[in-house]
């Protein structure tokens, strides 16, 4: 079969036996896979990438010695089950699957490890147990963005966000694209995206964002103004000192009227929900500095180098930082699930195709931030140059 390499960040395609599923897995033809912001940056940081992810505990992670086959964000159709496997779901079927690989007593993540070859291929090998069919005739290309789409879902879940709350995007990639997508999905009224490409504002307003922002223009956190919102210290000394003045004066016990406020949620002061969808050093300082007092902060975009953050201004600003990594399978089945149901729509974030050759040119374009978003590879495709 033909797949797309690589070995010290030089992508190419090679011919390959076609591989063979153990017991309890299963062996799809790719329909079609994604090229994700995690493949850009393994291809160029993947040593530092699998320092970080041994010193978490998994050793696995791809090298740049080693020949990986990307790919994540995938959806095929079943060829063939291992030797004493059950026969479903049956061969002809569409299905997503969770992107990891048990080998042995190991579990590798498909398409991030030299042990779980990816999608960027004809053919590749998934868990039984982790497969999903593809309910509602819902195509390949929207099947395919069920991994991305999960990301985003965990990152909004994390993050904790109501109806009523204001949620800043910070960066509209294919992610930040998804975190909008994720938040209108939960019915979020008042979504704010921010990006300086005028291309990427203009799909975040097609995928529901109420407000973009040029970041090199306007504030994005000055723009959600209005939302009762406190931007500085003296505002939450006042506030405090205020309320209990007030209390005072009407001769009540104060705290036990706070104790009760407390207990119904009404002494936490408004604040947004901002989500860091860049993934470059400086940009989690920034937004502490900019963003409203008592932010809530979840960290999606993944940053390789090593950054720095003021903690002291965090702190005078009680801001609440969050990391998020991948999702949950329940996750995983739910966004298959809103994807096929029409509850969210991912046809914004699909702006082109191409085949296995065309690959390393659509790396060198997704490198830039223009036009595209998530580019979808076609193994059986012909195409030499990204479409779309």
């Amino acid at each position: 079969m033909k797949a797309v390499s690589c070995s010290n960040a030089r992508l190419e395609v090679v011919d390959l036996p076609s591989p063979v599923p153990a017991r309890g897995q299963l062996l799809i033809e790719v329909l079609r896979c994604g090229i994700c912001g995690s493949d850009l940056h393994a291809r160029q940081h993947c040593d530092e990438a699998a320092d970080v992810a041994a010193a978490t505990g998994y050793d696995g992670f791809m090298r740049s010695d080693q020949q990986v086959i990307f790919g994540h964000e995938f959806c095929g159709e079943v060829l063939d089950h291992g030797p004493r496997t059950r026969n479903a779901p049956r061969p002809g079927t569409r299905v997503v699957a969770v992107p990891l690989l048990r080998r042995g007593d190991d579990v590798h993540t498909i398409g991030l490890s030299e042990a779980a070859p990816g999608g960027y291929a004809e053919q590749m090998i998934v868990e039984q147990a982790l497969t999903l069919p593809v309910p509602n005739g819902l195509s390949a290309d929207a099947a395919a963005l069920t991994e991305p789409m999960a990301v985003a879902w965990h990152a909004v879940r994390r993050g904790e966000v109501g109806r009523r709350d204001v949620a800043i995007v910070i960066g509209c990639g294919p992610i930040g694209l998804a975190v909008v997508c994720m938040l209108k999905a939960r019915g979020v009224r008042a979504v704010i995206a921010a990006d300086f490409s005028a291309g990427r504002r203009a799909l975040a307003q097609r995928c529901g964002a109420d407000v973009v922002v040029d970041p090199a223009v306007e504030s994005p956190y000055d723009t959600a103004a209005g939302h009762g919102h406190l931007k500085r210290a003296s505002d939450a000394l006042g506030l405090a000192v205020g309320t209990v003045e007030k209390l005072y004066r009407a001769r009540l016990p104060w705290w036990h009227v706070w104790r009760a406020a407390e207990a119904a949620g009404a002494t936490t002061p408004k604040h947004p929900v901002i989500f860091e969808c860049v993934g470059v050093p400086g940009i989690i300082d920034g937004i502490v500095a900019g963003a409203p007092l008592f932010s809530r902060v979840v960290v999606v975009g993944v940053c390789m180098a090593t950054d720095a953050i003021r903690p002291a201004m965090a702190i005078n600003k009680e801001i609440d930082l969050r990391f998020v990594l991948g999702y949950t399978p329940m996750e995983f089945r739910d966004t298959l699930h809103m994807i096929a149901e029409g509850k969210v729509d991912v046809t914004p974030l699909i702006t082109g195709g191409v085949g296995l050759g065309g690959v390393a040119g659509a790396f060198d374009e997704l490198a830039e931030a223009g036009r595209h978003a998530k580019i979808l590879i076609d193994p059986r495709s012909p195409l030499q140059e990204v479409q779309g």
